[in-house]
């Protein structure tokens, strides 16, 4: 379920969910299928909203954001809602190691406008962020028969499992570990240069903070990583912003949102990046407002703003 931290200022990715509750569900996946565990879902999402204060807290750093007005029965509906639609995309995606990627069908917008940009075999930087349901838009881009590289960072003792833990198959990805060797930079260069695909996440900032800028976003300064934006720059590869967004029961649309072309930029000098991140701001903010309850970065991205959401009693 949702993430936990020892403090404001730390991060872990590991579930607050134990063990037995995830073999839980993923047992009633394989009894009963997705109906049955969306309903187990139901009362196990009331009882996190009710009675864990870190679940509220989690998901109050973007409900203050995003729904400002909102306080009291009503921020704790928001949040409700928000865990419930994230829990649902953590069940999908065990459904589609357990039961098959055909349990579920996933339209794409933007086939032939990718095809296009990887003809240019310059490589290409796919930029998502924590919305919807990125294994499922993986599996939606087996057309392009290219490498695909993920840069992503999972901790020992995480008992989330991966779609494809569930099927026991081998990762179809290649994992690029952003706590190595300058950050796995050299590894990106690498794979961009040989046409490969690397996927990153726009919205969560995994190594040094000197790698980010502050942004706009739901109205307060965010600060987001900006090493994409240098790749895309060094390498010429065209930067792809996707979001992946579920649209009914069994069903979810992967959406082209935009693409970014960063020139050649001499230096380093975070602030020729800086308009680059806050054009994917922009339209990871718009997402939010179409789709509030899609959006499940748990984080504090505005860590250090003055305006920390108050605990829902």
């Amino acid at each position: 379920m949702l993430k936990q931290s020892n403090d404001k200022n730390s991060w872990s990715s590991r579930s607050i969910g134990s063990g037995w509750q995830h073999r839980a569900f993923y047992l009633t996946i394989k009894l009963g299928g997705r109906k049955a565990a969306y309903l187990m879902l139901y009362f196990v999402v009331a009882w996190y909203v009710l009675f864990s204060p870190l679940a509220r807290a989690r998901a109050g750093h973007y409900l203050a954001r995003r729904f400002p007005e909102s306080s009291g029965l009503q921020r704790l509906w928001h949040c409700y809602r928000l865990i419930l639609e994230f829990g649902k995309v953590l069940i999908d995606r065990a459904v589609v190691g357990i039961l098959g990627a055909e349990s579920f069908q996933v339209c794409l917008d933007g086939r032939e406008e990718l095809l296009e940009l990887c003809a240019e075999n310059r490589g290409m930087i796919l930029m998502t962020a924590h919305v919807g349901c990125w294994q499922l838009a993986m599996s939606a881009l087996e057309f392009l028969q290219r490498p695909v590289n993920m840069l992503m960072r999972r901790e020992d003792g995480d008992i989330d499992r991966h779609y494809y833990e569930h099927a026991g198959i081998p990762c179809p990805y290649q994992v690029i570990d952003p706590t190595g060797y300058l950050g796995g930079t050299l590894e990106m260069l690498g794979v961009l240069k040989q046409g490969q695909i690397l996927s990153v996440m726009g919205d969560r900032l995994l190594g040094s903070d000197k790698s980010s800028t502050p942004v706009d976003f739901l109205g307060e300064p965010a600060p987001l990583p900006f090493s994409a934006y240098k790749l895309a720059s060094a390498t010429g590869a065209p930067l792809v912003i996707f979001f992946t967004r579920k649209t009914g029961p069994d069903s979810y649309r992967v959406q082209l949102a935009k693409v970014l072309r960063v020139p050649q930029i001499k230096g380093r000098s975070t602030e020729h990046f800086a308009p680059y991140v806050q054009e994917f701001a922009v339209v990871l903010e718009e997402f939010s407002r179409q789709h509030p309850y899609q959006f499940y970065n748990f984080h504090n991205m505005w860590s250090g703003s003055q305006s920390e959401p108050a605990e829902q009693e």
